[in-house]
């Protein structure tokens, strides 16, 4: 045997350490699959479907509080002095009758300013600590679910309108009570505070970020795009309010708006943040007073005649009185008295004599 015929044998035998390694490899492989199949086919409970895609008001095109976006537009109420407000709907905050104040003078020298103004910054250096912590609460839930998914701007915005309302005369003074206005009779000035919204747990992560802008805008920051805003709505729905309104911004997904005249100048807005926050929740449901059912008075009955003592006959002068037992008596002495009837026994018995054997069976 030459040199080569030596070379090709050790090699063809490493060649075939090499192919009996690889197939039991592959036999391991295939047994411990196996296995692994039968497993979980004895054990179908730990296989877990797929979540099914976010739809509707879980999508995240969607935003808290915007869960009835496409809903009707309600009878619209003009925001002029002396109408009744408008509620507020999913996506758009509600409108209000402006107060029957007297106007200065030069208020009409504004009927056609379309200017927008920055507000002044807001500032609750006089606040209590309960007032600073509720005001925060009450803001944060409004930027939460009225624009949680919105940018930064959009958030902003939203927290200016709230702050604007507080300081204007038809709102009330505190930002709790703006942002929960009609809560107590379901006539909310934002839908979040009636439609239940509130009642789905917040997402933490926007939670903090809506916390964060509304602590800023309660220290004075000033979001000035929106002017003296005190309305808004998205492009999803066109309150009738807007046609009486001047628009001031478009911002995110929300239009804004504040109102014509005097009432939008920097003027109108000086009623001052005075503290007293209510409880950062919807207001207790303000309940009708119940109605009384009306008692009629008893009638009227005329007294009765009394009969004088003089005009009683004697016979019936004790009548109604009880019976009291006379002591033992001679007859003569007890029929000598003038209010013992005669006939009557007056020692042992008051039953005549002709009474007496009543009941006793007859012989």
């Amino acid at each position: 045997m030459d040199l080569f015929a030596i070379r090709e044998w050790f090699r063809m035998r490493r060649l075939s350490r090499v192919g009996a390694l690889g197939i039991a490899f592959a036999i391991c492989a295939g047994v411990s699959a196996h296995a692994a199949l039968r497993a979980i086919a004895s054990r179908p409970e730990v296989i877990a479907e797929a979540p099914p895609p976010p739809v509707g008001y879980e999508a995240e095109e969607h935003f808290p509080g915007a869960a009835a976006l496409y809903v009707d537009d309600p009878a619209p109420v003009p925001a002029v002095a002396g109408q009744p407000e408008e509620t507020a709907i999913a996506g758009a905050t509600g409108s209000i009758a402006l107060p029957n104040i007297p106007l200065p003078p030069d208020a009409g020298d504004y009927a056609a300013d379309a200017s927008i103004h920055p507000a002044r910054p807001f500032s609750m250096a006089a606040a209590s600590t309960a007032d600073r912590s509720r005001a925060l609460q009450c803001l944060t839930a409004a930027i939460y679910y009225e624009a949680a998914r919105e940018p930064d701007a959009g958030q902003q915005a939203v927290a200016q309108v709230v702050l604007n309302r507080v300081r204007h005369p038809a709102f009330p003074a505190t930002v709790c009570g703006v942002v929960y206005q009609g809560s107590e009779r379901s006539g909310c000035q934002f839908s979040f505070a009636c439609d239940g919204s509130a009642a789905r747990a917040p997402s933490q992560e926007y939670w903090i970020r809506a916390a964060k802008v509304a602590a800023a805008a309660l220290g004075g920051r000033v979001f000035a795009p929106v002017g003296l805003a005190t309305h808004y709505h998205t492009y999803a729905v066109t309150p009738r309010w807007n046609r009486s309104l001047v628009m001031t911004a478009a911002i995110g997904a929300h239009f804004f708006h504040r109102w014509q005249g005097w009432w939008g100048t920097p003027a109108a807005f000086n009623q001052g943040y005075k503290g007293g926050e209510p409880l950062p929740a919807p207001h207790p449901r303000a309940e009708a007073a119940p109605v009384l059912a009306t008692i009629p008075a008893p009638p009227v009955v005329a007294p009765r005649a009394v009969t004088a003592p003089a005009a009683i006959q004697p016979a019936y002068a004790q009548s109604g009185k009880p019976l009291v037992a006379l002591p033992t008596a001679p007859r003569a002495q007890a029929q000598a008295s003038s209010v013992v009837p005669p006939g009557y026994q007056t020692d042992d018995s008051q039953i005549l004599d002709r009474w007496k054997d009543s009941g006793k069976p007859i012989r």
